[in-house]
């Protein structure tokens, strides 16, 4: 797992999608319930099919947390329990400061991350799969990045937003 570059004028909270972006599927439509962790550490569903977290997820939330920055997850699943489940079984629920996972418009997720955070949306940037709240969000001052959801949140698509958002700020 490659280190993340980052630059020099850094968001106060970052903002992740959790399907699609943080792992390659729906949590309330490709796996079946309960979810667990094997004993060999993997995570599986009822009929015993391997859930995987994309590879890089982990490390890049542990040098986001290591830059002091606040993490939030933002899903608009209807499975909430389900995610906030496989959030701890992949050992990454201690990452995330504010958590707003249920159905409805992310605008209501990100209404809440600021009064909770006290952060601007011009200091927040966002992680998402879906084209529909990438410009919803980018329309309240949020520098908000597409994940390629074949591909997931990566290194290189970290640096991509950081680096949005650092020539977004130093234009201010």
């Amino acid at each position: 797992m490659a280190t993340a570059t980052f630059p020099r004028l850094l968001p106060k909270l970052i903002v992740f999608d959790l399907d699609e972006t943080l792992w390659p599927f729906w949590v309330d439509t490709h796996f079946d319930p309960p979810f667990q962790k094997t004993s060999d550490g993997k995570v599986v569903d009822s009929n015993n099919d391997v859930m995987r977290i994309h590879k890089d997820v982990p490390a890049i939330l542990k040098q986001i947390q290591d830059r002091e920055i606040q993490i939030a997850a933002a899903s608009r699943t209807d499975y909430p329990t389900g995610a906030k489940t496989l959030l701890k079984l992949y050992d990454i629920d201690q990452y995330f400061n504010y958590k707003e996972i249920y159905p409805g418009c992310k605008r209501k997720h990100f209404e809440k991350f600021h009064k909770a955070s006290g952060v601007a949306y011009e200091d927040m940037l966002f992680f998402d799969d879906e084209a529909r709240n990438i410009r919803d969000i980018s329309k309240i001052g949020v520098t908000s990045i597409y994940v390629d959801y074949t591909v997931g949140l990566t290194v290189k698509v970290l640096e991509e937003g950081l680096q949005k958002h650092s020539e977004k700020k130093s234009k201010r």
